[in-house]
């Protein structure tokens, strides 16, 4: 995972094919994530799923997505179906678990559990309510990070869902951490801002 290890933040920017954007289908979601100086560094691909799920399950879908770092794969995110308390297993290449979030229960807030392979919490995500756009990554209390969505242009947003976000990593973090954060970005995408175009 050393493409992590030398990045403290990344871009990362939904593809979106003009197909779905006059149609309104919901097609596989595809994103490009890049460095801090707009270099490709990953691209990351829904995998299977059914019509089906797409057309009814909408932003619930369970999921699988793989980064890729050209032809190889890097990461696998999983995502079960839940009603509630979503939930995304982050793996390796060999699919040996790195991490996982978990929305937590809250009535007026956004909060996430960043866990590590044992279950051992490492961060929490916290979606301010006057911030909709944006996600803290706080470790004891003091935001360490940040996720948040960019706006990305007026006919883009009036048009599709495609959407942007960055992520500013911990200082601290190591390259385990660091993917299950960008696995973060992809969950917090699905959950929060998958639909807005139906609302």
């Amino acid at each position: 995972m050393d493409y992590l290890a030398r990045v403290d933040s990344l871009a990362i920017q939904q593809v979106k094919e003009w197909g779905e954007i006059l149609t309104g289908f919901e097609t596989r979601n595809k994103y490009r994530v890049m460095d801090a100086s707009g270099a490709d560094l990953l691209y990351v691909g829904e995998e299977g799923g059914s019509l089906l799920g797409r057309l009814f399950l909408k932003a619930l879908r369970p999921f699988t997505l793989r980064v890729f770092t050209g032809e190889d794969t890097a990461l696998v995110l999983r995502r079960p179906f839940r009603f509630f308390f979503h939930h995304l297993d982050v793996l390796d290449d060999a699919n040996r678990p790195l991490g996982s979030i978990t929305r937590e229960f809250s009535i007026l807030r956004r909060v996430y559990t960043v866990r590590d392979p044992s279950g051992q919490e490492m961060f929490t995500l916290f979606g301010p309510l006057l911030r909709p756009w944006t996600f803290q990554i706080m470790r004891d209390g003091r935001e360490a990070g940040v996720i948040h969505k960019k706006w990305s242009g007026f006919m883009k947003e009036a048009f599709s869902d495609a959407d942007n976000f960055g992520v500013t990593f911990p200082d601290d973090a190591d390259e385990a951490a660091k993917a299950v954060l960008l696995g973060a970005v992809f969950l917090i995408d699905f959950v929060h801002f998958e639909n807005k175009g139906d609302n």
